[in-house]
């Protein structure tokens, strides 16, 4: 293979990359883009359209099960933020008292869990901003760093959440089970929560902030009539959640939430852990007056099969058969060859596909391209370079999934051109006109991102991750590089590239 050839294969990815910086969606992207892969591989590979659309349709075959799941996930979402799940964590996280020092701690929790029950950061931050950003301001607190609090604790969720869409995405590309690579990364992800906890704090006193408490009814009160407009404008559902911990919802309301996190630990299957939960809201929503009646339940579960079936679903699809040609035509190939050439051993192969996944978010600004797009690249390197059990290359094509999910959503949170950063600040500036945000307004004290994006990395590389249960990688000899073979046939980088 000719560098020419090899650049050529991999174009479409430059063309979907580029598509997607210059504004396009997903939806004419990715088409686009798999349109060009075909005619790319019918010129290089001389294959006939019939043969590519084979391959095509087979790869979105295997995908099948991821789309049920998005539906039922983006279902229960919707049913968690108009039930009253959401707004029962809110409200007993605000029972127990705010002040200044408190309120960024608080607020990175909350929106933390309230992410896991919803599945949505945009959602969850659009949904607690108002809240914290006037409790912030009653209190006397530090706008950017409880602004920067929140904005990393709704991306918690969006990282580790059993209905998050990129989780579930992240996990399909990648071919593991959603429930197993939770627990693979739970106990990392909650101790990157818990330092960056204490690091809020720790930063707060050191502010020397004051020690009012501050009540969440009344900074509610406060928000102005052209702000609740806008939000609703922009996100309903958060107008939704707002007036519930206004008004109260009964405590029972969190049940739903528990019963979902108590049998996705037990390893339910993440269809059924999505049923429980969307009739266990239906169940306490209707005795707790949060839901008037089955058939307005039905029109919330029917909201979130349309807003997945319009377009993340639509959207996988397209995906899925480009990466079907693309696979096809071994357009990684060189790329896997030019990885395993540098990579000395297993850790330090796994490591770049890290860095090739914040490069990628980067690249392309939004975490759900760089899934789609860099998630079946790292996928090709680890198969075509590493071999060991069938059990211990699960376990890094988990690692991988995690790769992609939380270089992709945490990421995001320090790339100051990325679209969540983007929206977070419209909505901040929306709802708190007070202060002016920019985008380093959010990344400058995003110390759950810094955390957890610096965390992963390093442990992946130095083999630290040992020390964290569930976390750790097989290591050589159990899994070995496919490199002494490559070397023998490539004497070069050049080479490698070349054949």
């Amino acid at each position: 293979m000719t560098i020419m050839t090899a650049v050529l294969k991999l174009s479409p990815v430059f063309l979907m990359a580029g598509l997607m910086i210059s504004g396009m969606d997903a939806l004419l992207a990715a088409p686009i883009a798999t349109i060009y892969a075909a005619i790319v591989a019918m010129v290089t590979e001389k294959m006939n359209f019939n043969h590519l659309l084979e391959s095509a349709v087979e790869n979105v075959k295997e995908m099948q099960l991821v789309f049920f799941i998005l539906m039922l996930a983006y279902a229960m979402a919707e049913c968690f933020m108009a039930t009253g799940v959401g707004a029962s964590i809110v409200i007993l996280a605000l029972k127990l008292g705010l002040t200044a020092r408190t309120v960024a701690v608080t607020g990175l929790l909350v929106t933390a869990v309230l992410s896991v029950a919803t599945g949505t950061s945009w959602g969850t931050f659009a949904a607690c901003a108002p809240v914290f950003l006037w409790l912030n301001h009653i209190v006397g607190g530090d706008v950017a760093l409880t602004t920067a609090a929140i904005a990393g604790g709704a991306c918690f969720g969006d990282n580790i959440g059993l209905i998050s869409d990129t989780t579930v995405v992240s996990s399909g590309i990648q071919r593991v089970e959603v429930i197993k690579r939770i627990r693979h990364q739970g106990v990392w992800s909650l101790l990157c929560l818990v330092i960056a906890a204490i690091t809020f704090y720790a930063v707060s006193v050191g502010f020397g902030l004051p020690t009012e408490v501050g009540s969440a009814t009344e900074a509610i009160k406060q928000i102005p009539e052209e702000v609740w407009v806008k939000l609703g404008e922009a996100r309903a559902s958060a107008v939704d959640l707002l007036i519930q911990v206004q008004n109260g919802v009964p405590m029972y309301m969190i049940i739903p939430l528990v019963l979902v996190l108590i049998v996705a630990v037990k390893g339910i299957p993440t269809v059924a852990c999505l049923g429980l939960g969307i009739i266990s809201s239906l169940a306490f929503g209707l005795f707790a007056g949060t839901v008037e009646s089955v058939s307005s339940f039905l029109d919330l579960m029917y909201a979130g099969f349309e807003g997945a079936g319009s377009w993340v679903i639509v959207m996988m699809m397209w995906v899925g058969a480009f990466g079907g040609i693309m696979g096809k035509m071994q357009a990684f190939a060189p790329l896997s060859k030019g990885v395993a050439y540098i990579s000395k051993n297993v850790r330090q192969l796994m490591f770049w596909n890290g860095a090739l996944s914040i490069a990628g978010n980067a690249a392309l600004a939004d975490e759900m391209a760089q899934i789609v797009t860099i998630g079946p690249i790292i996928k090709e390197l680890l198969e075509d370079n590493v071999e060991g059990s069938e059990e211990d290359m699960y376990t890094l094509r988990l690692r991988n999934a995690t790769f992609g999910d939380a270089l992709g959503v945490f990421g995001s949170q320090l790339i100051p051109w990325h679209v969540y950063i983007a929206f977070y600040v419209g909505i901040a500036s929306m709802v708190y006109p007070l202060y002016e945000f920019t985008p380093m307004s959010l990344i400058k004290y995003n110390f759950t991102a810094m955390i957890a994006v610096g965390s992963i990395l390093l442990l992946t590389l130095t083999g630290l991750d040992r020390f964290i249960p569930l976390f750790k990688l097989p290591s050589e000899p159990d899994v070995r590089l496919k490199k002494r073979e490559a070397k023998e046939k490539y004497p070069s980088a050049e080479d490698a590239i070349m054949e």
